[in-house]
C-alpha cells in the first residue's frame, strides 16, 4: 500500500467555491422558474385534455329515457297546452302555433357536416329555423353558429353536454345553461331565452321529475319549447316517412322537430326541401319560435284592444286613450332579470364579462381542438417506436445470447495477464470494505487502486485496514483533494501498472470470476472496452425491486442489442474494463459531462475502438434506497447522457468504421432514451383520458395489452440473465408509479439542459447492505 501524495484541506475550513460550483449554483437558480413553468405547462395540458374530453361527450339521438312517470304535480293546462311554455308573471302559460304555421326546429347541432347543408336549404327557400344547440358543439364549431345567427335564424339552448336535466342538481342545471350561454356569447355575440330539454317531446310527457326543472328555468326567464309534430328523422326511416311524420293534420299549426346533428342525417337533408315545398304549396308559412309567440301576443293585444274599446265607448276620449295605453303596456309583460322584454325576439346582445368569458371559452376550445389531435399523432408515433424497440430488443437479444453462448465461441486466446482495478471512492465508509473483500476472492490476478477523492469519513483508513485484515498486498490507496469522479479515475489510470484497467464503483462488489470474464474480450485486438453486467444487490425493497427490473430489462437487454449493432452507448460505472492505451488516446475521463462513462464510450467508438458487452461478468451494486436519492441519481444520468450526446453531435458526420456510432447508435439513443421517454407519458395520459371520456373497458384492455408485452420482454430478459421471476410481480406497480417518476426525471433533465448548467459529482447515501455476491443472489 502507498500513502497519498496531496494533502486534503483541513476539515472545517470553508474554501471558496470553484468556477464549476458557481456555474452549478447559477444553473440551479435558473432551473427553479423553468421547473415551475414546466409544471404550469403540464397543468395546462391536463386542463386542455379535460376540456376536450368534456366537450366530446357524445350527443345521442332524442330517444326517450323515461316512460310512464307520474305527472300529478304538473298543471293540466300545461299537459294539455301548446308546445311553448312560458312563466309570465310567475304563472305557467302555454302557447300554441297558429293554424297553417310551422315553427321549424332542429336539435343537437351544430354539426360541421349536416348543419351547413340545412342552413343552405333554409336560405334557398327563405325559411327561418330555430336551432336548439348543444353548448359543447357550439364551442367547437363557433363559425357555424355565427353564420346561423347572421342568416336570421333563431337559436336556443339544448344544454351543454346533452344531459337529461330531470335527475340533475340545481347547480348542474345552472351550469349547463350558463356554459351554453357563454359558448353562444363567444361564438355569435348573443345569448338566448329559448330552451329545449334533451329527450323531451310533447308537453303531456312532462312528469314530476322534469317539472321542477322547467319551473326553475321559467323563473330564470327561459321559454321552454316542446314538440307537437316529430319527424322522427333520427330513426332514419326513409325520406317519404320523414316528410309524412313531419306534416301536421289538416290546417293545424305545429312545432316540428328535425335534427341537424347527433348522427348520420343524409335522409333529413333530402327530406327537408321536399317538406318545405309541400307545406308552402298547402299555404303554410314558416316562422321562428319567437315569431309564434309574437303572433299570439299580437292576437291577444288586438282582442284586448277590441274589448277595451267596447267597454270605454261611453267614456270621454282622453280617458279612453289613457286606459287603452295602460292596457297595452301591461300586455308587453314582465322583463327578465336583465330588464329586457322577454316577449321580444329571443336573442340578447352579449356584453361585458359574459362576452369576454365566452370568447375565452371559444379560444380555449380552439386550443384543445388543435392540441388533442396533435397529441394523438404523437401517441401513434411513440407507440410505434416503443413497440418497435421491444421487437428489436427481443430479436437481437436472442441472437446475441445464442451467439455468445455457443460452445465454440471464443474471443481469442485466453487473457491471463494481470489487470488493474480502479475504485474511485468518496465517503464510502459503509461499502469500501465489502468491495475489497469481494476483490480479494478474484480468480484473476489483479492490482487494486483505491482513489480517495477527498473523503471526510475515513474511507482511506477503512480501506487500508480492510486490506491488512484480508492480507491483501495488492492494494494501493491514493488520496487526492476532492475533484470529482472523472479526476479520480484519471488518477487511477495514470497510476495503473497494467495494460488493462477495470473500473468499478466504491459501493459495488464483484463475484470471484467477474474480472476474468470481463477481460476475455480483450483477446480481440479491436476491442477497446467491455461493459459488464450490473445487478441490483439491495432488491428486497419495493424501490430496489423496481430498479432490479429496470437493470435486467432496460439496461442489460438494451446492451445486448447495441452490442450486436456495434454501437454500445454506455459502459456502466459499476463495472467496465478498458485498454489503458485507448483511454489515454481519447484524453481520459472527461469532466465536460456528468456522464463520464457515456462520454468516454462514445469517444472510444469515434476513435475506432470496438465496445462489447460481457453478460457473464457480473457486479452487484447498491441502488438508491429512497425516492430522493433515486431522483438525484437518475437526474444526473439523464442530464449527463444529453450532455455527452450533444458533445459528440459531430459523430453524425463521421466517416468510415469509426462513424458507425454516429450513423446507428446516436439516432437510436436519441429516439429510445430521450425523445420516446419524453413523450411516453402520452400513453398514460391518453389511457386515463380514454377511460374517463371514451370507453373505460377498451382503454383498460389496451393498457393491459401493453403491460403484457412489457411483461413478456421482461420475462425473456430475466430468462437470459437466469433471474428469479418473482420480482416481475412488482412490474404492474412499477408501471403505475416508478415509470411516472422516471418521466419527471427526464423532463427535469431536459429543463436543466436548456439552462446549460453543470453539476458536480453527486454523492448518494450508502448503507453497505450489499455484501459479497453469495449473500445477494
Amino acid at each position: 500500500m502507498t500513502t497519498p501524495t496531496p494533502t486534503p484541506s483541513p476539515r472545517g475550513r470553508r474554501r471558496a467555491p470553484t468556477r464549476i460550483e458557481r456555474a452549478a449554483g447559477k444553473a440551479a437558480a435558473l432551473q427553479r422558474p423553468r421547473v415551475i413553468l414546466a409544471l404550469l405547462l403540464l397543468l395546462a395540458l391536463t386542463c386542455v385534455m379535460l376540456l376536450d374530453g368534456y366537450l366530446r361527450a357524445e350527443v345521442g339521438g332524442d330517444e326517450r329515457v323515461r316512460t310512464g312517470a307520474s305527472s300529478s304535480k304538473v298543471p293540466d293546462k300545461v299537459l294539455n297546452g301548446g308546445p311553448i311554455l312560458t312563466f309570465r308573471g310567475g304563472q305557467a302559460t302555454t302557447v300554441s302555433v297558429p293554424s297553417k304555421t310551422i315553427a321549424l326546429t332542429f336539435d343537437d347541432g351544430p354539426n360541421p357536416t349536416w348543419t351547413p347543408q340545412v342552413l343552405a336549404i333554409l336560405r334557398k327557400y327563405d325559411v327561418p329555423g330555430t336551432f336548439f344547440l348543444v353548448g359543447s358543439m357550439v364551442s367547437r364549431y363557433p363559425g357555424i353558429v355565427k353564420t346561423m345567427v347572421q342568416q336570421g335564424n333563431e337559436v336556443g339552448i339544448h344544454t351543454f353536454t346533452h344531459v337529461d336535466l330531470s335527475y340533475q342538481s340545481d347547480a348542474r342545471v345552472s351550469r349547463e345553461m350558463e356554459q351554453t350561454q357563454l359558448a353562444l356569447a363567444g361564438a355569435a355575440g348573443i345569448t338566448t331565452t329559448l330552451f329545449r330539454a334533451p329527450y323531451s317531446s310533447e308537453t303531456d310527457a312532462i312528469d314530476n321529475y322534469s317539472w321542477p326543472v322547467y319551473k326553475k328555468l321559467g323563473q330564470d326567464g327561459y321559454t321552454s319549447v316542446f314538440v307537437d309534430t316529430d319527424s322522427d328523422d333520427w330513426k332514419k326511416p326513409g325520406v317519404s316517412k320523414i316528410v309524412k311524420w313531419a306534416t301536421p293534420k289538416g290546417t293545424k299549426g305545429a312545432s316540428v322537430l328535425f335534427h341537424d346533428a347527433g348522427g348520420e342525417r343524409s335522409q333529413t337533408i333530402k327530406a327537408l326541401p321536399q317538406y318545405i315545398e309541400m307545406m308552402k304549396a298547402k299555404g303554410y308559412t314558416f316562422t321562428t319560435v319567437s315569431g309564434v309567440i309574437e303572433k299570439q301576443r299580437a292576437t291577444e293585444r288586438k282582442q284586448t284592444e277590441r274589448e277595451q274599446a267596447q267597454q270605454d265607448q261611453a267614456q270621454q276620449g282622453q280617458a279612453q286613450r289613457e286606459q287603452t295605453g295602460n292596457a297595452a303596456a301591461g300586455l308587453r309583460g314582465t322583463t327578465d332579470g336583465n330588464g329586457t322584454d322577454r316577449l321580444q325576439a329571443a336573442h340578447r346582445k352579449a356584453t361585458g364579462i359574459t362576452l369576454y368569458e365566452g370568447k375565452a371559452l371559444i379560444a380555449a376550445v380552439a386550443v384543445a381542438e388543435w392540441t388533442v389531435p396533435a397529441l394523438s399523432v404523437g401517441l401513434v408515433v411513440v407507440g410505434v417506436a416503443v413497440m418497435g424497440r421491444f421487437g428489436m430488443m427481443l430479436i437481437l437479444a436472442r441472437r446475441h445470447f445464442r451467439q455468445r453462448n455457443r460452445r465454440r465461441f471464443a474471443w481469442g486466446p485466453p487473457v491471463a495477464g494481470p489487470v488493474s482495478v480502479i475504485v474511485p471512492a468518496y465517503n464510502e465508509k459503509e461499502c469500501i470494505a465489502n468491495t475489497l473483500e469481494s476483490l480479494a476472492r478474484s480468480t484473476h490476478p489483479i492490482e487494486i487502486i483505491v482513489v480517495d477523492d477527498g473523503s471526510t469519513d475515513g474511507t482511506s483508513e477503512i480501506a487500508r485496514s480492510a486490506a491488512e485484515s484480508l492480507g491483501m498486498s495488492n492494494v494501493r490507496v491514493i488520496r487526492q483533494e476532492n475533484a470529482g469522479k472523472p479526476a479520480a479515475l484519471n488518477n487511477g489510470v495514470r497510476s495503473a501498472s497494467h495494460d488493462i484497467v477495470v473500473m468499478m464503483d466504491g459501493d459495488t462488489v464483484f463475484e470471484p470470476d467477474t474480472v476474468r470474464q470481463l477481460v476475455q474480450p480483450f483477446a480481440d485486438p479491436e476491442v477497446g472496452a467491455v461493459a459488464g453486467n450490473a445487478k441490483v444487490g439491495n432488491r428486497d425493497t419495493v424501490i430496489g425491486a423496481w430498479q432490479h427490473i429496470e437493470y435486467v430489462m432496460g439496461f442489460n437487454l438494451d446492451r445486448r442489442m447495441y452490442d450486436l449493432l456495434r454501437c454500445m452507448p454506455t459502459i456502466p460505472g459499476a463495472i467496465g474494463a478498458f485498454r489503458r492505451e485507448a483511454v489515454l488516446q481519447v484524453g481520459g475521463m472527461s469532466e465536460d459531462t456528468l456522464a463520464e462513462d457515456t462520454d468516454i464510450t462514445i469517444a472510444l467508438h469515434r476513435a475506432g475502438w470496438r465496445v462489447v458487452y460481457q453478460e457473464h461478468a457480473r457486479a452487484w451494486t447498491e441502488a438508491p434506497g429512497s425516492l430522493k436519492q433515486l431522483w438525484s441519481q437518475r437526474y444526473r444520468w439523464s442530464y449527463g447522457t444529453m450532455q455527452a450526446l450533444w458533445k459528440h453531435r459531430k459523430s453524425l458526420t463521421d466517416k468510415g468504421p469509426s462513424g458507425r456510432f454516429g450513423r446507428v447508435g446516436m439516432p437510436l439513443v436519441v429516439i429510445f432514451q430521450i425523445v420516446t421517454p419524453v413523450f411516453a407519458p402520452l400513453i398514460d395520459v391518453f389511457t386515463v383520458y380514454s377511460m374517463i371520456f371514451v370507453d373505460f373497458r377498451a382503454a383498460l384492455y389496451a393498457w393491459l395489452a401493453v403491460l403484457g408485452i412489457q411483461l413478456l420482454c421482461a420475462a425473456y430478459a430475466f430468462h437470459l440473465d437466469r433471474e428469479k421471476y418473482r420480482y416481475l410481480l412488482m412490474m404492474p406497480l412499477q408501471q403505475l408509479a416508478y415509470r411516472q417518476m422516471m418521466y419527471l426525471v427526464l423532463i427535469h433533465s431536459c429543463i436543466t439542459a436548456l439552462t446549460g448548467g453543470r453539476l458536480r459529482w453527486q454523492k448518494l447515501k450508502r448503507t453497505g447492505e450489499v455484501g459479497t455476491p453469495a449473500g445477494v443472489s
